[in-house]
């Protein structure tokens, strides 16, 4: 089992309305993933969300990924999601960046991919509605691996066209290209997935094995993918949660118990409204209960998969759990709710240190190992080369002018 941290911009509170907040959160979030490349973490997610106050002011990864790229090493930098709807972008916009993003980070890009966040958020372009943004990612998602591949790419769909052949640069770096997800936010996505061969996001607000039977779905699908999407197999369920661990037993069950937590998901059930609410279904404005946590509560929440929290001895066990569901990636939300800005670096570095190694002890990335299988899938030229030329007689830098539509 592998292990990441998610990064989503957000800003709770006054601090989301200040611009100088607002930057030193920002450029806090970045830092997170620059520790976490010390500390033997695999992944970093980036969320990707619009006009969503104070729960995700994260509206543009890329150059924030740029900015890590370059002062990391081995982490992978996965946006989570890039959201497909055309009305948002043209596809090819969404297929340049990401290529390009391979090549800054030397092949640590994962392209995460999803429709949007709910109403609010697609609502901002144009006034798109959900239910239209799942046959635009069923269109887009399939041609994004033909731009990468083919110079001679061309299309006409029913939300979007590329009516000449262009040549959609640059290509993916070295072999294979970044690997494919899509956020599972409705049990059925779960299959669908698998169905597709790429990787499953899952989000848990619930308990911990309620997802099993999802997760089983993903994998019986994922074993014989019905339409394979891209060059190879992700077979990938990440799946979000919370920690606290610190090491200090004590001040961590202090921060979990701490009144006011819970807040972050009143937001997700303000702004998420397109998949199943969290089992507490408070929404704001409504406040988190203020309820006075008991050690039997928190023990509760832990035993059930919510969170995970305590010292490093006790984390590593309950983290066991996890695994018996079938998760191949667990992945963290930052900056957790409570914990100061001092005490999310020490997490990094306790988890990072002392659980990490105990069930992820191969150096090389899942997916790594996945891209080495790529395969190519469709022919560069799909149509018909001027009277003479022989492709197979000319050098790549010759072919250029052709991707251009001459």
């Amino acid at each position: 089992m592998e292990f990441g941290i998610f990064v989503n911009g957000y800003i709770p509170g006054p601090a989301a309305h200040d611009t100088n907040a607002e930057h030193t959160a920002l450029m806090r979030e970045a830092h997170y993933v620059i520790t976490a490349d010390k500390y033997n973490w695999k992944y970093a997610w980036f969320g990707e969300h619009h006009c969503l106050t104070e729960y995700s002011h994260m509206s543009a990864p890329a150059p924030v990924m740029g900015y890590v790229a370059a002062q990391t090493e081995r982490i992978h930098l996965s946006t989570g999601i890039t959201s497909l709807p055309t009305a948002k972008e043209h596809p090819v916009r969404i297929a340049e960046r990401a290529a390009m993003l391979d090549h800054i980070t030397e092949n640590r890009f994962e392209f995460g991919t999803g429709r949007g966040a709910g109403s609010h958020e697609v609502a901002t372009f144009g006034g798109l509605t959900p239910p239209e943004t799942k046959s635009m990612w069923d269109e887009v998602i399939r041609e994004i691996p033909r731009m990468w591949e083919q110079r001679d790419y061309c299309f006409e769909g029913e939300h979007f066209s590329v009516p000449k052949p262009h040549n959609v640069l640059p290509k993916p770096h070295g072999h294979g290209h970044p690997p494919i997800w899509v956020a599972c936010g409705n049990p059925p996505t779960f299959a669908k997935a698998g169905s597709l061969g790429i990787g499953a996001i899952a989000f848990n607000f619930e308990p911990i094995f309620n997802l099993k039977g999802r997760i089983d779905a993903y994998k019986e699908a994922i074993d014989n993918p019905v339409e394979q999407i891209g060059q190879f197999k992700n077979d990938n369920v990440m799946m979000t949660n919370a920690v606290i661990c610190l090491e200090d037993r004590e001040r961590a069950r202090e921060i979990a118990k701490a009144k006011g937590r819970g807040y972050l998901v009143t937001m997700v059930n303000l702004y998420h409204d397109t998949m199943p609410k969290s089992p507490d279904a408070i929404t704001w404005p409504s406040a988190p209960n203020q309820v006075e946590w008991t050690d039997e509560m928190l023990d509760g929440a832990i035993a059930g998969g919510y969170m995970l929290c305590g010292n490093a001895e006790e984390v590593c066990e309950q983290v066991a759990r996890y695994q018996t569901v079938g998760c191949d990636q667990v992945v963290f939300g930052l900056p957790g709710e409570g914990m100061e800005h001092d005490e999310i670096d020490e997490m990094l570095e306790v988890f990072g240190t002392k659980v990490i190694p105990e069930y992820d002890p191969d150096p090389i990335h899942s997916t790594d190992r996945y891209r080495a299988t790529a395969q190519r899938r469709y022919p560069d030229f799909e149509f018909p080369l001027p009277d003479g030329i022989n492709v197979e007689l000319i050098p790549d830098t010759a072919l250029l002018p052709l991707g251009h539509g001459k």
